[in-house]
């Protein structure tokens, strides 16, 4: 795969058009391979097809009282290597039967794309071992400790391993990260129903929107004053509102900006929401913030739900173990941090893309062209992203099913047996994204960016934190004191 390749084109020649082109019988994914009615089977289609048809299985179950929990199976929780592997032993047709079916599901969609299926599930098996095998060091009960997050080990292993060594090109076929992170998207939207902005209340969400508005101006401007191309800066001002690294490959993906790009916006969002795990719980103790306004802020602040989660978990330790030293039940900081980063700010994810994908056909790609006339409807539609309809499906579905339960019920009844199991499929598709990722990028295209991007960012980093303190310790402070 070429550095250069665009990410929402997925693989096809730099400034190849969904929709638009004949495609060879070795077409690369996203490129059209059936035309005539106006429609075109792409890879966005079936990511949205695989992602829907996933939930609608769950959904299915869920209501005749059964679950895909059985299927959906993830490392337990260890503390020596026997005990991983006797869990690992102990589920092994659980994990041979999810390999089953990612492969099914997968390498139907290869084939609907007129690839080839054999190699594809030759290099997937790489793919999903690997990513086995980095969930399970995630599931260390010392990995957080060592910020050993399965998002940030499977980019870091993929960078080292495709910079240290010469991949065999047989590989290169299961590395499909748009396809995996697509499929991932949809799959998020049904842990994300509308719902839950109506139980956040209007407070959560006001300072949820301000956040991811603010903050997405300021880096994508700060991003253009640099001299950097529309695209990147709207990676970067998405990762930096939302939710970090599946929010910038969305967005990638909505406005076709190219995959070191990304590569680079996600390196950007790791390294400070790493740093953040730290700062913020140190800060919010020696500013005295009760541990529900601490929660806010570090939900307002962080980049990265895994981080945002460890930051807020460790001050409500502080809080648990200061001896009433900090206000609050040790429980609402995490309870704040998930009303803010869970809820308000990453449902901004299917928000940013539809805006942005709009804005990239109508506006960017007519003035790169130097076409002066816009689009018109059916070209706006010929290049959207299709795996954002996928997301939007998927919230509406579980924001229905949500309507007929209180939000005590939901996380009760719903979430265990239909949200937590879609949310398991989601963290394998992501971590399979994540290492492809890895895999694909070259050191020497992320230093060629130069330190624009960082300061661009940076610059978000500084303001995102400045309007989290103000809002969350000051101007909503009451509300966030309430909780718990």
């Amino acid at each position: 795969m070429s550095d250069t390749h665009h990410v929402g084109s997925t693989g096809a020649a730099p400034g190849r058009r969904e929709g638009t082109q004949n495609a060879p019988s070795n077409a690369q994914p996203g490129v059209q391979t059936t035309r005539g009615s106006g429609f075109s089977l792409t890879e966005d289609w079936l990511a949205a097809g695989v992602g829907l048809l996933v939930i609608g299985i769950a959904w299915a179950l869920f209501a005749t009282g059964d679950s895909i929990r059985w299927l959906a199976v993830a490392p337990a929780k260890w503390s020596s290597v026997g005990q991983a592997a006797q869990d690992i032993g102990r589920h092994l047709p659980n994990y041979v039967a999810l390999f089953a079916t990612f492969a099914v599901l997968f390498g139907a969609s290869v084939a609907l794309l007129r690839q080839r299926v054999g190699a594809f599930l030759a290099a997937f098996v790489v793919v999903f071992v690997a990513s086995a095998l980095i969930l399970t060091l995630g599931a260390w009960v010392d990995a957080s400790k060592y910020n050993l997050e399965p998002p940030l080990v499977a980019l870091a292993l993929g960078l080292i391993v495709s910079n240290a060594l010469t991949l065999p090109e047989w590989l290169s076929v299961g590395l499909r990260v748009e396809f995996y992170i697509k499929v991932g998207i949809v799959l998020l939207g049904a842990t994300l129903p509308f719902t839950l902005l109506v139980w956040a209340g209007p407070v959560a969400v006001a300072q949820a929107s301000i956040v991811s508005l603010v903050t997405f101006f300021v880096i994508f401007f700060a991003a253009r004053a640099f001299g950097l191309e529309r695209r990147f800066a709207a990676v970067l001002g998405v990762g930096g509102a939302v939710c970090g690294v599946s929010a910038a490959i969305a967005i990638a993906g909505a406005v076709r900006a190219k995959r070191e790009q990304a590569s680079v916006a996600i390196t950007l969002v790791v390294l400070w929401a790493i740093v953040m795990i730290f700062v913020l719980p140190f800060a919010s103790r020696s500013l005295g913030l009760s541990t529900a306004v601490a929660g806010a802020w570090i939900g307002t602040s962080e980049f990265a739900d895994a981080a945002g989660i460890a930051a807020a978990q460790a001050y409500g330790d502080f809080a648990r173990h200061a001896g009433g030293a900090i206000a609050g039940a040790p429980e609402a900081s995490l309870q704040a941090f998930t009303l803010m980063k869970v809820v308000g700010r990453d449902i901004w994810i299917g928000i940013w893309a539809f805006v942005l994908a709009i804005v990239a056909t109508t506006r960017w790609e007519a003035q790169d062209s130097g076409v002066k006339a816009r689009p018109n409807a059916g070209e706006i539609w010929a290049r959207f992203p299709k795996f954002v309809i996928g997301f939007v499906i998927a919230s509406a579905l579980v924001t229905w099913i949500a309507s007929h339960y209180s939000l005590a019920d939901y996380r009760k009844v719903v979430t265990p047996d239909f949200v937590a199991p879609i949310t398991v499929l989601r963290t394998w598709a992501f971590t399979f994204c994540f290492l492809s990722i890895g895999l694909t990028t070259r050191f020497r295209s992320l230093a060629a960016t130069g330190v624009k991007p960082f300061l661009a960012f940076t610059a978000g980093v500084v303001v995102n934190i400045a309007i989290g303190y103000a809002l969350s310790a000051h101007i909503f402070a009451s509300y966030w004191n309430s909780l718990g």
